[in-house]
């Protein structure tokens, strides 16, 4: 309604704290070293979190979702801001099990989009659950939301290659 005000409980405001907070460094941090790419992510950043936000109450999100979302921001925040030798966190191969280079599997960024998506995946289920509750113990509830969260993934490697054309 125009002129509610949104109350945040005490562990809401933790996570937003904790999740503006490490936005705003790495903001800093990338506009200090000229790593526009990552400024496309930040503002990616604050327009999810301004929709988690609108949707707070409606959507009646759990702490533990908010806060498995942010530290997939801030994990996706590192990935591009800390440096690792000649690269970034996101380069990193964390267990060599296969190929070599930009083809090695597994690192860090993968990771990362394996968590996230996951994360995703919970979120949509929750959705559904909250605003279809007939559909909760049926395979629709689990399929869709894993079929949805695969998509999006889709979409953001899209976009994330869009974003390393854009960006010299």
């Amino acid at each position: 309604m125009p002129g509610d005000r949104l109350t945040l409980t005490r562990g809401e405001w933790a996570i937003l704290v904790f999740t503006l907070a490490y936005v705003a460094g790495f903001t800093v941090s990338f506009l200090l070293r000229g790593n526009y790419e990552f400024i496309i992510y930040v503002a990616t950043m604050a327009l999810l979190i301004g929709l988690v936000g609108w949707n707070l109450r409606r959507a009646a999100f759990p702490e533990p979702m908010l806060a498995a979302l942010s530290l997939w921001g801030l994990a996706h925040m590192a990935g591009g801001g800390i440096p690792v030798g000649d690269s970034v966190l996101y380069s990193l191969p964390l267990i060599p099990i296969v190929g070599t280079g930009e083809m090695t599997i597994l690192k860090y960024d993968q990771l990362v989009h394996a968590y996230g998506f996951g994360v995703t995946a919970w979120v949509l289920w929750h959705l559904m659950a909250h605003n279809h509750p007939a559909l909760r113990g049926s395979r629709t509830i689990y399929v869709y939301p894993a079929l949805a969260a695969m998509g999006l993934g889709a979409v953001n490697e899209i976009i994330e290659f869009g974003a390393v054309l854009m960006v010299p």
